[in-house]
Formats: structure tokens, sequence, C-alpha cells
């Protein structure tokens, strides 16, 4: 196996509500100088209270680290920080390497990965899994699509953000595989929405529902935590995972499905669901608000067949 060039200094870009705790981990765990970047001052100042060294522009972290984490919104942010004006790849630093942390498309990061090689510069996508205890633990499931050697060399600082690191292939395999778990996930609180729906309409408490599911075969992670703490309750906070981000991975988990031929019936209707609640104005509330939309669908219907004429 090729062996990969030492990494000695690293780089963190994209400090939000996921970047800022990884990178918090990733300082306190590898033991290696980490130079971080955020377009808000604030972020940056805070994990630089923790031993970062906080970096004005893209091209100071890329200067000064060897191996740059990513954490951004999008595809799009995710390939103007590599190879936009400005961006790691045009800085001709020191870096050699850049792992993409981000939620992105399968096809960019096949896209990306020729272009920074022409450049000298290595490429892995590396998607998490976890909500924000998770980041702030250091405990998320990190899905990795890289060369062997490269897996190899970045896997131990991975380890410091996440419990599970999983080698899933060549580079895009990690976002193949997170779109896929993401697509379950929605799939399975467009499930239990409906669920929920059912039994309130038939006298049912909604929180004995889902405790009893839970002690049977329906039992999962998202019946636990956007099913009770969530569902339940009405409680859907703008400060968790938004809707708009849940659509865009079920997207690119369709966009997959496009490409390989896979019609994906309930996928599709799952994230139907989740641009109708979007355009209700739920785009930046916690994403199992899908259950409003089933809840008003039905109100709307009940009233209808009140209305007929008899």
């Amino acid at each position: 196996m090729t062996q990969h060039k030492p990494i000695e200094t690293l780089g963190f870009i994209g400090l939000g509500v996921m970047g800022e705790r990884m990178c918090a981990n990733l300082i306190a765990r590898s033991a290696r100088p980490v130079y971080g970047h955020d377009t808000r001052r604030e972020p940056r100042d805070r994990l630089a209270r923790k031993g970062l060294r906080s970096c004005a522009s893209i091209g100071e972290v890329a200067a000064a680290a060897d191996a740059v984490f990513l954490s951004l919104p999008s595809g799009v942010e995710v390939e103007a920080v590599c190879l936009g004006p400005g961006g790691l790849a045009p800085a001709n630093g020191r870096v050699h390497t850049v792992i993409d942390m981000s939620t992105s498309p399968v096809r960019l990061m096949r896209d990306i990965a020729p272009r920074l090689a022409r450049r000298a510069i290595a490429f892995a996508d590396a998607p998490v899994s976890g909500m924000r205890q998770r980041a702030s633990d250091g405990t998320l499931s990190v899905m990795v699509g890289a060369e062997a050697a490269l897996f190899a060399a970045i896997r131990p600082l991975l380890a410091c953000m996440g419990a599970t690191v999983t080698h899933c292939g060549a580079v895009g395999c990690g976002q193949m595989v997170k779109a896929l778990n993401n697509m379950v996930v929605f799939m399975n609180v467009n499930a239990l929405a409906e669920a929920i729906t059912i039994g309130r309409r038939a006298g049912l408490d909604a929180q004995l529902l889902l405790e009893t599911m839970a002690k049977g075969s329906s039992d999962s992670a998202a019946l636990r935590t956007p099913g009770l703490k969530h569902m339940v309750p009405g409680h859907f906070p703008e400060d968790a995972f938004p809707t708009d981000y849940a659509l865009k991975d079920m997207r690119i988990a369709l966009e997959l499905a496009r490409d390989t031929g896979v019609v994906a019936s309930a996928a599709r209707h799952t994230c139907a669901l989740l641009e109708a609640t979007s355009r209700a104005g739920y785009g930046r509330n916690y994403y199992p608000a899908m259950v409003k939309l089933i809840e008003s669908e039905q109100d709307r219907a009940l009233a209808g067949q009140e209305e007929k004429p008899r």
C-alpha cells in the first residue's frame, strides 16, 4: 500500500452547529496544531480559547495546514472552498489533503477528487451521522470514501470526532452510505408520523403508542428521538436538524437512485412530504415537523367529509 504524506498540522473550515463541536474535539484529541476559518468571527473566537489557531481566510488555512477538514452547508460551498477563487487549491499552500465531512452529492465528490489531484492534493469524503450531542461527545459515525492509503492516514484523526470510522470504498462511497442512511431515517419518521396521526384519530395517546412500540419490533433510534422526544410533544426547534437540510439529503439519495435506475417510490413520497413541510413554513424547523402536514391533511379530509350533503 502506498504511504500517504505525513500530516503534522490540521485545518478546519466551517465552524457551524456541527463543525464547531467537531473542531473542538480535533483540537483536544489530535495532539496537532489546528488552524480554523469560518466567515463568522464568533465561533473562531470561542474555539481560539480552546487552542484553535484562528485564520481570517481560507488561504491562511491552506498555508498552514497539511490536512484540511470541511463542514459546510452544501456541495456548492465545498466546491468553492476547494477550487474557487481564494480557495484551498488556488492558494498553492502547504495543504496536501482535503477531507469533506459535509453531506455532498456523490457526483461532486467524484468531480472534485481528480481536479484536486492535478494540484497534488488528495481528497476524501467523510460525512457524519449523529446530532449535536454526539458531535460534542466525539461519538459520531463517520463514513469514508477514500483510497486505502489515505484512509489509513486520516482514520486516527477522524477518530477524534467519531466513535466509529468506516471505510466504505472509493471517493463518493462515504456520501452514498450517508445519503442512504438518512433516506431510511426520514422514511421511518414519515411512517411514525402517520402512525401517530392514525393513533390519535382512533383515540390512542401518542406517548403510550410509541413507548409500547419501542418494546416491540418497530423500535428504532428514529422512534426514540424524533418520535418520542419531538413528534409526541410537538417540539420542532429551529436549532436542530432542519427540514431543508433533510430535503437536501433526500435529494442526494434520489439522485443516486436515478443514476442507478431505481424508482424508489417510498423515498419519493417522503421527499414530497418534506418539500410540502418546507413550503408550509417549517423549512428551518427540526424535520419531524412533517407530522404537522400529515395531521393537517387529515383535518382537511375530515372537514371535506363533514361538508358533503347527506
